[in-house]
């Protein structure tokens, strides 16, 4: 994909877009992919990524670095990926303490974020388009969703090879919106190895995890990038699905029933049920709505920020 010609303020809020990316991949349950798709950079980071591979480096060697970048977009993966990691670095004692002292607050953030998330990923499908291959697609992706965010989570593996299928599928889902990478880790037993293996730099099963990522995140951005442009109304509506099924996930309200395992860093693993604001002993009921708005809001923000920018674009095209 050859680089979006941009001016210095579309580089800037494009790593801002980086920053709300990186935010949202930081709380399990949440993924970036949910805000890059209502920041306007889906599809583009789809097909930038999906252009990525041999070729890649065979520009690099026998074209020089100038050609590579432009032809693969590497300037706009630069500023997501630095906008992402400032985040990380910005953002995570904030969210892991919001997470321990206040979780109905940041859940109900979160929870009105992707709520108001989903109107505007179905707005894109044509209303003429809504017949039972696209309506099937919606419910698979809302039960998919569902049921994966209703699994227990566990506490086992750390081989290498393990730990390389659950880079592979950890990545796979931090780019679907709806699905959180972190989560899935959770779910399957890897996430404190991984976090194990990065505070102790066990270069083994950093370097296997993260070639999982690296090989998932190519394949799968390459298929879904290919579905995107043919069946594009079908992926617009099981991505949706995902949102719907999420929201299990991200209900405020829960109740801790069991101890699973302790993380790395002292925090307590549950398994947790959703349960009434009425049954919690601190439902905050009032500043979770607030909450949820708020997160409503960030999302029209946000969705009117790529509008902006895709007309700013069409008319230097123009």
């Amino acid at each position: 994909m050859t680089a979006r010609r941009r001016t210095t303020k579309a580089w800037f809020t494009l790593g801002l877009r980086g920053m709300a990316m990186g935010a949202a991949d930081l709380v399990p349950g949440v993924s970036g992919g949910t805000v890059a798709f209502i920041a306007g950079i889906y599809e583009e980071l789809l097909d930038t990524l999906g252009g990525l591979g041999m070729g890649t480096l065979t520009c690099l060697f026998r074209e020089g670095p100038v050609t590579a970048w432009k032809r693969y977009n590497l300037g706009f993966l630069l500023a997501l990926v630095m906008g992402i990691g400032l985040s990380v670095v910005l953002l995570a004692g904030a969210l892991h303490h919001l997470l321990l002292h206040h979780p109905v607050r940041l859940w109900s953030f979160f929870f009105g974020l992707v709520a108001a998330s989903v109107p505007f990923m179905l707005r894109d499908i044509p209303r003429g388009a809504f017949k039972a291959p696209v309506l099937g697609a919606l419910v698979l992706g809302a039960s998919v969703a569902w049921w994966l965010t209703g699994l227990p989570p566990l506490m086992q593996g750390n081989h290498p090879a393990f730990l390389f299928a659950a880079g592979a599928v950890a990545i796979c889902a931090m780019i679907l919106p709806g699905i959180s990478g972190s989560f899935i880790l959770v779910i399957l037993g890897a996430y404190a190895a991984v976090i194990g293996a990065l505070k102790s730099f066990d270069l083994v099963r950093i370097v296997a995890f993260a070639s999982g990522a690296l090989a998932g995140l190519l394949g799968f951005s390459k298929g879904l990038g290919w579905v995107f442009r043919r069946h594009r109304e079908t992926a617009m509506a099981l991505l949706s699905g995902f949102l719907i099924g999420s929201l299990r996930k991200l209900w405020p309200w829960k109740e801790n029933v069991e101890a699973l395992f302790v993380h790395s860093d002292g925090r307590v693993e549950y398994l947790q049920v959703n349960i009434s604001p009425a049954l919690h002993p601190t439902p905050e009921v009032g500043l979770a709505i607030a909450c949820m708005v708020m997160g409503a809001i960030m999302v029209t923000g946000l969705g009117a920020l790529a509008q902006r920018s895709d007309r700013n674009a069409e008319h230097q095209h123009g």
